[in-house]
This record gives structure tokens, C-alpha cells and sequence, in this order.
């Protein structure tokens, strides 16, 4: 039972653990416990901290080549990192113009006259009857609502409207 609630090693729920032992009876045997894990897993974190700076400061000055296979697995996790990075980046991307691709959809079915959101394919409003659509309204190429035709400012955002 040498971690008792699974927090070795993550640094992060910390000040958590001390904010929850210091409400905690203190001559409680999980208590004491708690608190030395933390403090354990705290120390720990700055250990691996330092060595990293170390690390670096070896690199630094001797260069990398100089520390043979280490040095060639360091190269090797580069580069992966640099491929999950570019895979990361188009994710975030491919996420954005799907988000963007809703936002663009959510608008052409929501209705300018009274905010209505009808169901795909919807021409008219379900709620006013108002026409639905590019010919109905001008959409914000800030924010992407909707407003009436003749609109000149986003009621949105304030963004001067075109057309």
C-alpha cells in the first residue's frame, strides 16, 4: 500500500491532497500518509525537474552526440514529437473547419426575423414563416449571425455588415 490513493507522481492534485489534509483529523495514520505521499510525490516532480535542467545544461556544453545511444533516443523521440505535433495540428484544424462548417449550417437554418433554429433543408421558418437562407439574410463575416436584409451593423457583435 505504498500510494495509498494513486496520487504518486502526479504533482498536480498536490495542493489538493494538503488542502484536504489540513481539514482532516491530523493524528488520523491516513492522514500522515496523505501528507508524506504528497510531499514524497512533490519532491519528486522537482527532482526530475532538475535533472531535466541538468540535462539540458550538459547538451549545452558537450553537445548531444556526446551521450551515444541516449543521445540517439533522443533524436528518435524528436522526431516523433514533431510528427504528433503536425498530427495534433491538423486535428486542431479538421476540428475548426468542422466547428466552422456547423456554425455556417446553424446560421442558414436560423431564422433572421425571430431567432428560430429549424431543421435542416428548412426553407421557411417553422416559427414566423420568414424566408430562410443567403437571399433572407446577411451573415456576420465576424460572428456568423444572421440579420435581416438592409442590416448595416451585426446586431451580434457590431461588425459592419456588407451588401
Amino acid at each position: 500500500m505504498s500510494d495509498l490513493f494513486g496520487l504518486g507522481g502526479l504533482g498536480g492534485l498536490g495542493g489538493l491532497v494538503k488542502g484536504l489534509t489540513n481539514i482532516m483529523p491530523q493524528d488520523d495514520p491516513n492522514t500522515q500518509l496523505l501528507k508524506l505521499q504528497s510531499e514524497t510525490a512533490e519532491l519528486r516532480q522537482q527532482e526530475i525537474a532538475l535533472y531535466a535542467e541538468i540535462g539540458q545544461m550538459a547538451v549545452a556544453r558537450y553537445g548531444l552526440d556526446s551521450f551515444g545511444e541516449t543521445a540517439e533516443r533522443m533524436k528518435l523521440t524528436r522526431t516523433n514529437l514533431a510528427a504528433a505535433q503536425a498530427k495534433l495540428q491538423e486535428a486542431q484544424y479538421a476540428k475548426e473547419q468542422r466547428d466552422q462548417a456547423e456554425k455556417e449550417a446553424l446560421a442558414g437554418r436560423t431564422c433572421p426575423q425571430c431567432g428560430h433554429e429549424n431543421p435542416e433543408g428548412t426553407k421557411f421558418c417553422q416559427e414566423c414563416g420568414s424566408r430562410l437562407g443567403a437571399d433572407a439574410a446577411t451573415t456576420c463575416p465576424a460572428c456568423g449571425l444572421a440579420s435581416p436584409p438592409g442590416t448595416k451593423f451585426c446586431g451580434g457583435c457590431g461588425a459592419r455588415l456588407e451588401g
